[in-house]
């Protein structure tokens, strides 16, 4: 398979991402997790019908749960439709909750969706813990991000 043809298939493998993540959190450790759905998320999700910008998770009773993403109703759904923010159980290994209880019980973290993405046709989504930014850590990025800027066009500038 050409490489085209490999960035055409994993860009049609991301479903949605959360770009709001990594502006208002710092993201430390990341995790795959499966997801419990009805047959209507899926195909709802098919139709790229989701959102998940304000969703975060939470253990409870040593299981994951996803809450505030928003799967749209199914347009053929008639009476089988799903509710569109209901909590949603994610599937994981036993050692990755165990770390995730430390992390978000004891040590303060946040569960946050990244991103939601097809492997098989399965729906997987990427979770990250995080911690969140102050108004200081967010200032210091946009200037180091501005520093970078002007490195790289001094840098272009003298290659001329």
């Amino acid at each position: 398979m050409s490489k085209q043809a490999e960035a055409k298939k994993e860009a049609e493998a991301q479903i949605t991402a959360n770009k709001n993540a990594s502006r208002n959190f710092s993201l430390t450790e990341h995790f795959e997790a499966g997801m419990v759905l009805q047959g209507t998320e899926v195909k709802s999700i098919r139709s790229g019908n989701v959102h998940i910008n304000d969703a975060y998770g939470t253990v409870e009773h040593s299981e994951v749960y996803l809450h505030q993403m928003h799967i749209g109703p199914y347009t053929h759904g008639n009476r089988y439709n799903h509710e569109p923010l209901r909590k949603r159980k994610l599937l994981l290994h036993k050692q990755e909750i165990r770390k995730l209880i430390g992390a978000v019980v004891e040590k303060g973290f946040t569960l946050v969706p990244t991103r939601l993405y097809w492997v098989k046709g399965r729906v997987k989504v990427e979770l990250a813990l995080a911690k969140g930014k102050t108004k200081g850590d967010r200032r210091q990025d946009i200037k180091q991000r501005d520093a970078k800027r002007e490195m790289d066009t001094a840098t272009k500038r003298s290659r001329k």
